[in-house]
């Protein structure tokens, strides 16, 4: 990546020929002058001679030749002005180019010694953005970084400069910072600005990037060397991943250093809207039809008599629901089956389609294998089969499933992990289980452009798991009994009508199961949720 601010701080060609026709103007504007101070002259010499007649007709000549000049003046004037205004700006973005910043950067940092100050300067580089070019042409792609910018500089606080530096990367000044820590949360507002999904055309995209930081002047006093730390800033919180940041000054050993790589199942910036509404549909009916099966296999005999009542007034709906549902994604397979047929190999969506398929394939797989179990259970509980496993991983797979349904309603997806990898012991299949009803659950209740988090941290030798949603929230009334089969809220029953309540069931089995518990926290109604769950590690939770 280049980083001389050289490169691009010639004026375009356009505005170079603009100037120069201005000094042209100018330069016949002083001539028009000079012609009307030897007139006055004249005048002069004739006020002398006496001549009366001669002075009148004279000052008029002045007059005229006096508003002549000033008006070719202001239109000069006002010419100049904006042959200067577009020569400082980046054509596409119409934000502040290199040498625009650089001259601000350069009066933030003499204002900064002076008053004993704080300046930084932010290096943000989008990810892998060709492939929004690629899978939705360069017109798309314009319009999607123009939106962009001007996320990012809505985010900004007052009195701050975001430039275009390259073909994918933007700088930041932010002239007026009391500690790094201001400097942390801005970057922290551009990436959340930036990962909210935004819709063009067929298209869903959800933006990523990293971002460098470099402070005046604690790192260096030089505004090309802020500029070069903070681009070498932004390396280092590319090895980390998705939506991260880092610090010039960051010891290469800190805490920080240490976070993983984020999950790669959302590295692919754009998604096929119509696809990600046909997939979800077909995740989403098979995820039900396995909790159908998984909680009549966790109840007890006792509770296997009680909802077997419930099951019964509900089989009607469920299968219509089912065979409503199954449409959609038979649809969409069936529409990827003909695309395979059309599409020339090596097109960026042969592989789209191509994936799509192996997801749902390994889908239904595993659905069968959840069939076969239940068929073994014998003691009315689930059986669980223990193996040392990795949970970021497993994490990062679900959400790759789960992504088509956010992408389907432009939902923001937060994800916070811990800094290190961690191991359990337990059902990988059963586990993932848990997340993506867990996932799903929080995504099907949140009204269109809201927001999903999903965070796991490490505490007293336990992994504390827990997705928070915006959406619908739960009353008081039905909050005890979210856990039971078949329970919902009146009100969320009327926001989805496809869900059958046994979800929740399921993943508090498979939680109680692995030894761990599980709890959910409401404010009410339309005010969100919230659950957590703790699952004990194993007694080496680093890998």
């Amino acid at each position: 990546m280049k980083t001389d601010l050289a490169a691009d701080a010639e004026t375009p060609a356009s505005a170079a020929l603009e100037l120069a026709r201005v000094k042209y103007q100018t330069e016949s504007a002083r001539a028009e002058l000079a012609r009307v101070r030897h007139k006055l002259e004249v005048a002069q010499a004739i006020l002398s001679d006496s001549q009366a007649a001669r002075l009148v007709e004279a000052n008029e000549q002045l007059v005229l030749a006096t508003l002549n000049a000033q008006k070719a003046a202001d239109v000069i004037q006002r010419t100049d002005n904006e042959a200067r205004a577009v020569a400082d700006l980046d054509p596409l973005t119409a934000l502040p180019n290199r040498s625009e910043l650089r001259a601000r950067l350069e009066l933030a940092v003499a204002d900064a010694g002076k008053r004993q100050g704080h300046a930084a300067v932010l290096f943000l580089a989008l990810v892998d953005f060709r492939q929004v070019n690629d899978s939705a042409g360069q017109a798309v792609g314009d319009s999607v970084f123009k939106h962009a910018a001007t996320r990012l500089a809505n985010a900004l606080p007052p009195g701050s400069t975001i430039s275009r530096y390259g073909g994918d990367e933007f700088l930041v000044l932010l002239p007026d910072v009391a500690s790094a820590a201001d400097a942390a949360a801005a970057a922290e507002r551009l990436l959340v600005a930036l990962g909210t999904p935004v819709r063009f055309g067929g298209h869903v995209f959800r933006l990523t990037a990293h971002v460098g930081i470099s402070i005046y002047p604690d790192d260096c006093e030089q505004a090309d060397s802020l500029i070069d730390r903070a681009v070498a800033a932004m390396y280092r919180a590319k090895w980390r991943g998705l939506d991260s940041f880092a610090f010039t000054g960051e010891a290469p050993g800190g805490a920080r250093s240490l976070e993983l790589r984020t999950l790669e199942s959302l590295r692919q910036p754009a998604s096929l809207h119509d696809l990600a509404v046909g997939e979800y549909a077909l995740h989403q009916a098979m995820l039900e039809e396995a909790n159908s099966k998984l909680v009549l296999a966790a109840l007890g005999t006792q509770e296997m008599l009680a909802a077997a009542e419930r099951a019964r007034r509900h089989q009607s709906e469920f299968m219509g629901v089912l065979a409503h549902e199954l449409r959609n994604p038979l649809s969409a397979l069936h529409n990827a089956a003909v695309l395979l047929g059309k599409i020339p190999n090596g097109e960026p969506l042969m592989v789209k389609v191509e994936a799509i398929i192996e997801r749902q394939l390994a889908s239904i797989s595993r659905l069968v294998e959840d069939l076969l179990d239940v068929s073994r259970v014998s003691t009315g509980k689930l059986g669980i089969d223990r193996q040392p496993m990795e949970m970021i991983g497993l994490i990062d797979e679900v959400v790759g499933s789960c992504r088509a349904a956010m992408d389907s309603r432009l939902q923001q997806f937060e994800v916070h992990l811990p800094p290190r990898q961690v191991k359990l012991s337990g059902d990988r299949v059963r586990l993932m289980q848990v997340v993506t009803n867990l996932l799903d659950n929080a995504s099907k209740y949140t009204p269109e452009r809201g927001l999903v988090r999903l965070r796991v941290v490490v505490e007293d030798s336990k992994l504390v798991l827990t997705v928070s949603d915006n959406g619908i929230g739960i009353t008081a009334e039905t909050l005890p009994f979210v856990f039971e089969p078949f329970v919902q809220d009146a009100h969320a029953m009327l926001f989805d009508r496809k869900g059958m309540g046994i979800g929740l069931t399921v993943v508090r089995e498979l939680v109680e199961a692995h030894g761990g518990t599980i709890n959910v926290t409401s404010a009410g109604k339309m005010r969100g949720s919230e659950f957590t769950v703790h699952l004990p590690l194993a007694m080496s939770p680093e890998i």
